[in-house]
């Protein structure tokens, strides 16, 4: 039997946000939300010279765009402390009606971090922030105009009134790989977004998703608390992209982001292969 975590299908879009190309990707953006796609995202590289800052350009696209959900891919987390990306979701959430998520990610290339002026953390030492980040987040959403306190190992926050609260539940996606962020993502996480271009091998996503569904189990929720996305290789297109999404649903993926960098690229994933997969989808459920 396929395995079926019972979220609906999701398609969006991977943009890179390339200063140079600034007007080229504010016209991606606005053609996935007229093409009916559910997600635009950007990397948050903040130290690669030649990007845009991602936190500036997705408020940006906010104002640009009507119904697609907007996210980070992921957040950089040791550059943008929590209780500030907590508060700078939350107002975008307002701004836009409801459609902003958030992705986080443990840090990598540290050495662009640290040349900002950021922490030069473990690969123990990220996913410990990582889950002090999560929890204070959620404590500046939850908070009811009193004070946030939170006393971590990374982040300390002291008598914070950490507002406004975004208009719906905004959900936090984890990019996550190894044994520690897979149980993390089980135990705090509402969706985990690996990348193919860093997964070892996709008949891998089983154990990978069972991880975290005992991790789920075991802080004492379900494992379909948990969508399961997938950030997709720019070449996806190139190669039967129908077949090979429904064999990635059949392993409980349901949400899917296409790097695109042409109008043409997001036409044909968003007119073609996303209608596909849905009727394909659809009947297999009403069998």
């Amino acid at each position: 039997m396929p395995a079926d975590y019972g979220h609906d299908l999701q398609f969006g879009v991977f943009i890179t946000p390339d200063a140079g190309q600034a007007n080229a990707v504010i016209e991606l953006a606005r053609l996935a939300d007229a093409s009916g796609l559910e997600l635009v995202t950007f990397q948050d590289h903040p130290y690669q010279r030649r990007f845009l800052d991602a936190w500036t350009l997705l408020s940006f696209v906010a104002a640009e765009t009507t119904t697609v959900s907007l996210s980070l891919n992921v957040a950089n987390l040791p550059l943008r402390h929590p209780a500030m990306l907590a508060k700078s979701v939350a107002s975008l959430d307002i701004l836009s009606g409801g459609r902003t998520e958030l992705g986080l990610g443990a840090g990598a290339f540290w050495e662009g971090i640290a040349a900002f002026g950021g922490p030069r953390r473990t690969p123990g030492e990220s996913v410990d922030a990582l889950s002090e980040a999560i929890d204070i987040i959620r404590a500046a959403w939850a908070s009811d105009g009193a004070g946030v306190t939170y006393e971590g190992k990374h982040y300390t926050v002291r008598g914070a009134r950490i507002g406004p609260p975004p208009v719906h539940p905004v959900a936090i996606w984890l990019g996550a790989y190894k044994r520690r962020m897979l149980a993390l993502t089980g135990a705090k996480a509402d969706g985990w977004l690996p990348s193919m271009g860093y997964l070892d091998d996709l008949a891998e996503l089983p154990r990978l998703n069972a991880a975290i569904d005992d991790a789920a189990v075991e802080a004492g929720r379900r494992p379909e608390d948990v969508r399961r996305m997938l950030n997709l290789t720019g070449d996806f297109l190139q190669d039967a992209p129908v077949e090979r999404l429904l064999e990635l649903t059949s392993v409980g993926m349901s949400a899917f982001l296409l790097p695109v960098s042409s109008a043409a690229e997001l036409q044909r994933f968003a007119q073609e292969v996303a209608p596909a997969v849905r009727a394909h989808e659809t009947l297999r459920k009403g069998s």
